[in-house]
């Protein structure tokens, strides 16, 4: 113990120390829960269960019940659709958006710092900012589409079930295309001007210099930001929360929303780990394949 402290005085232990505190944390409050909530997945756990540890094995039984209910097949289709377009939208924005600032122009950092002033912002903040611009009788949207002649009656976009789940997806790019754009950035700005200058000098066009270097040279970060995406996305809870609760009538419930409800609202506390366990398999699998390409690549 005496050496111990000696070689933290002099710094010859201070580097395994900070290794040794890191692991710490990550298993106490990232390894823990995570199989705490696998556990929980494979017993029956309920409101009257949770404090104790008699808790019977089902195994996969919890699963199958799960996966057999009637709203299950909906609300997985609504999560495909959520992240899928999400992503998507949040991806060639703030995709565009990364070229447009990579433009020398006055105020450009200026104009840059107000998009990220949004991505900095609470999600139930902003869930509440957008709640009042897509309501349906004094919204902004209704207002503006009907100043334009788009639209002859107000549209419902939260309480209508054909749009409702859509109504949370334009709210979910708007808050993801800042964190889109400046991850996007930090990778154009890699990318060396000379390669530009000649192939500018080589006759190239705008569009055959984007598709034959910005494309790719930037394919290790379009992976990352994707992946991260689909990780923050399948986390974005508070949006729905402070919208549509998941309605009207499931509508627009994803899988991350209804793992709370099962836990919280009807206590079948089992059900909510197996919905999240199938939510991190997914988030495993993405980060997986991105694993494996960027392996790939650099192989390559």
């Amino acid at each position: 113990m005496v050496r111990f402290w000696r070689s933290l005085r002099d710094g010859s232990s201070f580097d395994a120390v900070l290794v040794w505190l890191a692991l710490g944390y990550l298993i106490v409050f990232s390894a823990f829960p995570l199989i705490y909530n696998i556990v929980i997945s494979l017993q029956t756990v309920d409101l009257f269960s949770i404090a104790s540890l008699n808790r019977p094995f089902v195994g996969l039984q919890n699963y199958r019940e799960v996966l057999s209910q009637p709203i299950a097949g909906l609300v997985f289709w609504n999560t495909l659709q959520f992240v899928v377009l999400s992503i998507v939208f949040q991806l060639c924005i703030g995709f565009g958006l990364a070229l447009f600032f990579q433009q020398d122009f006055p105020g450009a950092s200026y104009l840059r710092g107000l998009f990220l002033a949004g991505w900095i912002m609470p999600a139930l903040v902003i869930g509440a900012v957008w709640s009042w611009i897509l309501a349906g009788d004094f919204g902004v949207l209704n207002y503006w589409l009907r100043s334009l002649g788009l639209i002859d009656q107000n549209i419902f976009w939260l309480s209508d079930p054909s749009v409702s789940l859509y109504s949370v997806i334009i709210a979910n790019i708007w808050l993801g295309v800042p964190f889109n754009m400046i991850l996007l950035s930090v990778g154009l700005a890699a990318i060396p001007h000379d390669v530009y200058e000649a192939a500018e000098l080589d006759g190239a066009t705008a569009w055959q210099r984007f598709r034959t270097i910005t494309l790719p040279l930037m394919r290790a970060p379009l992976g990352a930001v994707i992946s991260l995406g689909v990780i923050f996305t399948l986390q974005q809870f508070d949006l729905f929360a402070a919208l549509t609760q998941g309605g009207p009538s499931n509508a627009s419930n994803v899988a991350q929303y209804w793992s709370w409800q099962l836990s919280f609202q009807t206590y079948q506390i089992s059900y909510g780990s197996v919905v999240s366990v199938l939510m991190i398999v997914f988030v495993i699998g993405v980060a997986a394949i991105y694993t494996r390409s960027t392996r790939h690549e650099q192989a390559a």
